[in-house]
């Protein structure tokens, strides 16, 4: 009984100890192109990121035979031209099954086959009428070599799936497709499966390129847009859209059934006439993203949980058809350089990730707060975007160290800072809109630490050092503010469970 008790609190820590594994980050690897690394060197290349899934829209052996023994998760795809023959016999689907999955599994990591992709949006009713069946019969096929659950089976869809999306809270899937999509989402709640999704915040920048609504598709300061039906800011397009699929099957009696992005991303270049692509924004946006995604603070209508996003692409596709921007979408360049950085190398998002040591010097060069002249609005303003792009704002939030006093100053001053702390050597980083300065008075108080590496430290009595200021003075008494406990979490509770052992089984002894 202690030895069972033993190995359950060291699950519980090795949970604990993993939960900071990027999973929810993923990337497309498409194929048209003809420049593309071997898959041997992406797979290496892979594993040098903190990239942990990879979506293949075929079932290439060598690379999902590549990705063995790498940890890597795979989605697989059913090409849509195989749907007619899947759905027909459900003995082709075990063929299918046997060809692309069983040599591989499960040193390969294989967890979802997408069955089509965007069928719905071909108008072909062949095709249409033939999705669920191939579904199914897939799903049968895995359950018969007792892979059913084990790798969950969909299909994905294009955002024009939604007949309305804004505001988000209306987000309704258009007639025409509620018929077919009933029966779809009944197959994805009895098998645990998601609803996979391709939003584009640059499709909707495209269809609107105004600046407000460039920099609101950038996770970039913006006013925000309100959901007039649920009064909720969305500082970004990217959780607007989700959230409005997610109300979509809110409306359609399937609200559990979670929402995976299939695909997103922003091209580096296009042609003159094309506005939007470009280094710069597929940098802001993609490097956004990541850093939304890493906060967990997932959307508005899911909080909590970052939506598992899949960024296309991994490398740019020369041979794609469509407008050029279809072929310049790439992450990395053929010879498995980055076409810029946006934090994914793991050495790169682990430092990131650390919060700066209390009293050890670095090149900092202050806190970032409030000019005594800027206004709520101004001051609210900011403090949405801060919040709304993925800075950890917990501790402005009822019950944080830094809530009280409750009141928009505070909370801005705490939030502008910790975005400026993410580059403190560009004081640009600590404009918002020239309502902010540097400043190289510690606003630090009580328990409520100011982050920042050189001249935050901790005296004897346990409080911080640092000048209070107007906007953050208080004089309520905080529980101890935990903002540097999370890194070192896994060693108290695996004293405890050591404690815990020992201890019961002496009374066992005795």
């Amino acid at each position: 009984m202690a030895l069972s008790i033993f190995f359950f609190l060291l699950l519980i820590l090795f949970s604990v100890s993993s939960g900071n594994a990027q999973s929810y980050i993923g990337v497309n690897y498409g194929l048209l192109a003809d420049n593309l690394p071997p898959p041997s060197d992406t797979a290496k290349l892979l594993q040098s990121t903190s990239i942990q899934k990879v979506r293949l829209y075929g079932a290439d052996p060598t690379i999902i035979k590549s990705l063995a023994g790498t940890g890597v998760e795979i989605v697989i795809g059913v090409a849509n031209g195989d749907l007619p023959s899947l759905a027909s016999d459900v003995n082709v689907a075990s063929q299918w099954i046997d060809v692309n999955v069983l040599p591989f599994y499960p040193a390969s990591k294989i967890i979802l086959i997408n069955v089509g992709n965007e069928i719905l949006l071909s108008n072909d009713l062949n095709l249409v009428n033939q999705l669920l069946p191939a579904m199914q019969n897939v799903h049968k096929a895995l359950e018969a070599v007792s892979l059913g659950g084990k790798i969950k089976v969909s299909t994905v869809h294009a955002m024009t799936v939604l007949g309305q999306s804004e505001p988000p809270s209306a987000g309704l899937f258009a007639p025409s497709y509620q018929a077919g999509l009933k029966g779809i989402l009944q197959f994805l709640s009895d098998t645990g499966s998601s609803f996979v999704i391709n939003p584009y915040p640059f499709f909707a920048y495209l269809s609107d390129p105004r600046p407000e609504t460039l920099s609101f598709c950038l996770f970039q300061p913006n006013p925000g847009r309100v959901d007039s039906n649920t009064g909720i800011k969305y500082m970004n397009m990217f959780d607007a859209q989700v959230d409005a699929v997610h109300s979509a099957l809110k409306s359609m009696g399937f609200e559990k059934v979670e929402v995976v992005v299939a695909e997103t991303g922003w091209p580096t270049s296009g042609d003159i006439n094309e506005v939007g692509p470009s280094v710069e924004n597929a940098k802001a946006y993609n490097g956004n993203l990541i850093a939304h995604l890493r906060s967990m603070v997932g959307t508005p209508l899911m909080p909590g949980k970052s939506v598992d996003t899949y960024t296309f692409a991994l490398f740019d596709e020369n041979l794609k058809p469509g407008p050029s921007f279809e072929r310049s979408f790439g992450l990395f360049k053929p010879d498995l350089s980055m076409a810029y950085d946006i934090g994914l190398t793991k050495t790169t998002s682990s430092q990131a990730s650390q919060s700066p040591p209390l009293g050890k010097e670095t090149t900092s060069t202050g806190w970032c707060v409030p000019k005594e002249d800027a206004t709520e609005e101004q001051l609210q303003a900011s403090l949405d975007w801060v919040c709304g792009q993925g800075i950890d704002c917990r501790p402005i939030m009822p019950g944080g160290a830094c809530f009280e006093p409750n009141n928009i100053a505070s909370h801005a001053a705490y939030a502008m800072n910790l975005n400026f702390q993410k580059s403190p050597e560009n004081p640009t980083d600590c404009d918002f809109s020239q309502t902010a300065r540097i400043t190289s008075d510690n606003p630090s108080y009580n328990n409520c630490v100011y982050p920042r590496a050189g001249e935050v430290g901790e005296v004897g009595d346990g409080s911080i050092k640092g000048v209070m200021n107007k906007y953050v003075t208080s004089d309520k008494a905080m529980d101890q503010n935990c903002s540097e406990c999370s890194s070192f979490l896994s060693l108290p509770i695996f004293i405890i469970s050591f404690s815990f052992f020992f201890h019961f089984h002496s009374l066992r002894i005795m």
